[in-house]
């Protein structure tokens, strides 16, 4: 099976309806799906903390609100100390455009898991590698290979660059981030990219994988004739 290939990962906040299932190694998260979610609470750490109760101790990233070096290191490591499975997501630089490499090398010392996100060039890629001065401290960089593709480039080049540059590192893996299609579950395993993050919307097309391709047409078909006969358009 495909999961047996990389590490899949739930990214969103409905954590009843895919915390508890084997294939998923982990979680992440990200302010803006907080703000499209339906959580119960607007506490950060009180949705953390009840997230963190359903997530079978595998690794959570949660990330820091703050734009400023100084805010950004005050919150990493209050978020750290709510649990040891966390990964603080730290973007690779700040609205300002200005490179996240002190915060990265300022919390990489001080042993905290970091996510480093939003990473999309491979100039990118190095800074996050080369800001981890501890490499044994575990690690995930997130390349947004979505996003890259929205633009027209293949992301797969990038992924596999990232994934190469940490290829003698065991506690730093490459995520591809911002899936668009299942097909990127497979691209990913091409370029031997550790980790993938599945939205909601990604995960309801899983058990399609394999579907018999006529039969699927016929599916198809039908749908469309349904939905034809539920319009009342006449002709």
């Amino acid at each position: 099976m495909f999961y047996e290939k990389i590490k899949i990962f739930y990214d969103g906040v409905n954590i009843d309806n895919y915390g508890s299932k084997d294939f998923v190694k982990g979680f992440t998260t990200n302010p803006t799906l907080l703000n499209k979610g339906n959580i119960p609470t607007k506490n950060y750490k009180d949705f953390a903390l009840n997230m963190l109760e359903k997530t079978r101790n595998l690794p959570v990233s949660f990330e820091v609100f703050a734009d400023d070096k100084n805010g950004m290191i005050k919150q990493a490591r209050e978020i750290y100390s709510w649990n040891s499975n966390i990964y603080v997501k730290i973007p690779i630089i700040n609205t300002k455009g200005e490179s996240s490499t002190d915060v990265i090398e300022t919390l990489n010392k001080e042993g905290i898991k970091l996510n480093i996100t939003a990473v999309f060039t491979k100039k990118q890629i190095e800074v996050a590698f080369n800001s981890l001065k501890n490499k044994e401290v575990p690690t995930i960089i997130s390349v947004f290979a979505g996003r890259i593709s929205d633009t027209g480039i293949n992301p797969k080049n990038n992924v596999k660059y990232a994934v190469n540059l940490v290829n003698n590192y065991s506690n730093i893996e490459i995520l591809w981030a911002s899936v668009r299609e299942v097909y990127n579950v497979f691209d990913a395993i091409d370029v031997n990219c550790h980790i993938i993050t599945i939205p909601d919307g990604i995960f309801k097309k899983l058990p399609i994988i394999g579907k018999d391709l006529t039969e699927y047409s016929k599916d198809t078909v039908t749908m469309f004739y349904n939905d034809g006969l539920n319009s009342k358009i006449l002709l």
